[in-house]
């Protein structure tokens, strides 16, 4: 097995692990971003005031709506990363040693081709799991009508702006709204600035491994050994890489949502996005800067989190498969005959 294929099956599951466990936060915050709401006096709700909101009006069934197709798109999106990823990295590697040999650099992989290794598995993972992500946004920014007959006034003040359909409002009806919306291309909206926010995993990436590299060379000068790095180290490099990766691109994330979430039709045309800039120009205008910034610390928490599961996961992922890798291989050695 390559050692492409053991990172990008170890980064499918643990981002899948991280997303289970983040899952209601991500809901919570896919709302907030989406909310079209220019009054700031609207949004004192707390994360956990609003997810109690959630389960009140709609139950617990909607904070983990489109959870199905989400898990395939974590594991999908996490698998291409890292497949693509470590194979970036590897020619990275191999560029850098014969850089080496021609007297050029110490062998070592830089911080600059680490981002752009970064960039590139990143612009291959949205193009080919966008769609996925279009039909989950509509999921979990979907809500149904309150369970008792007689909605309490709050409710609508409080509530996103969508169309209320009867419920279930399943992954089928996500796919033929988005279908119905705008055919195909429909399920790639939003593309632009997810392709412009590969600089978040880029960035999030370059600190991880720059952090872990430097814990990794301060080790082996010392009597420990240079991989001795533990699962809360771990832990902690991969929640430091990502909050400074997602202050930087938060807004872009907020346009992103705002493009794939349903579109208001009829009525207010301040709702009515017609692409990346239209939304960007419209949200300066009517919301102000502050539209941009809407929900970033449900974000900030749930982003941390994940990405910190998703790295102590991954690292034990692999360290266990290439310690079965070896023993498996080791014993078949001591079994071949003389």
């Amino acid at each position: 097995m390559s050692d492409a294929l053991i990172n990008g099956l170890a980064g499918a599951g643990g981002g899948i692990i991280a997303q289970l466990i983040t899952y209601p936060l991500q809901t919570v915050n896919t709302r907030q971003q989406t909310d079209r709401n220019s009054k700031k006096e609207k949004q004192k709700l707390r994360t956990i005031e609003q997810m109690y909101q959630v389960v009140r009006q709609e139950g617990w069934d909607r904070l983990y709506g489109g959870l199905a197709p989400s898990l395939v798109g974590t594991a999908a999106s996490q698998g291409v990363y890292y497949y693509f990823y470590q194979i970036f990295r590897n020619q990275a590697e191999i560029a850098a040693l014969e850089g080496k040999k021609k007297g050029i650099g110490d062998g070592s992989v830089g911080m600059f081709s680490s981002l752009l290794a970064a960039a590139l598995s990143g612009c291959v993972n949205v193009l080919l799991t966008n769609p996925i992500w279009v039909v989950v946004t509509r999921m979990q920014t979907h809500t149904k009508k309150s369970k008792g007959s007689h909605p309490e006034p709050a409710a609508s003040d409080d509530a996103i702006v969508a169309v209320v359909e009867p419920p279930p409002f399943g992954t089928t009806h996500a796919i033929q709204e988005v279908y119905g919306e705008a055919g195909v291309c429909g399920f790639w909206k939003g593309v632009f600035p997810t392709l412009i926010m590969v600089s978040n995993p880029s960035i999030q990436f370059m600190l991880y491994e720059t952090l872990l590299k430097k814990i990794r060379k301060r080790r082996a000068s010392s009597n420990k050994g240079a991989n001795d790095v533990t699962a809360l180290e771990i832990f902690l490099l991969g929640a430091v890489a990502k909050l400074g990766a997602t202050v930087v691109t938060y807004p872009l994330l907020v346009v992103k949502s705002r493009l794939q979430a349903k579109q208001v039709t009829g009525g207010d045309k301040r709702h009515q996005y017609k692409g990346t800039l239209d939304a960007i120009m419209k949200m300066i205008r009517y919301e102000g800067f502050y539209g941009f910034y809407k929900g970033m610390g449900t974000k900030i928490v749930q982003s941390v989190l994940a990405a910190a599961v998703l790295f102590m996961v991954k690292e034990e992922l692999v360290r266990g498969a290439r310690f079965l890798l070896i023993g498996t291989a080791a014993s078949t050695v001591r079994s071949k005959p003389p």
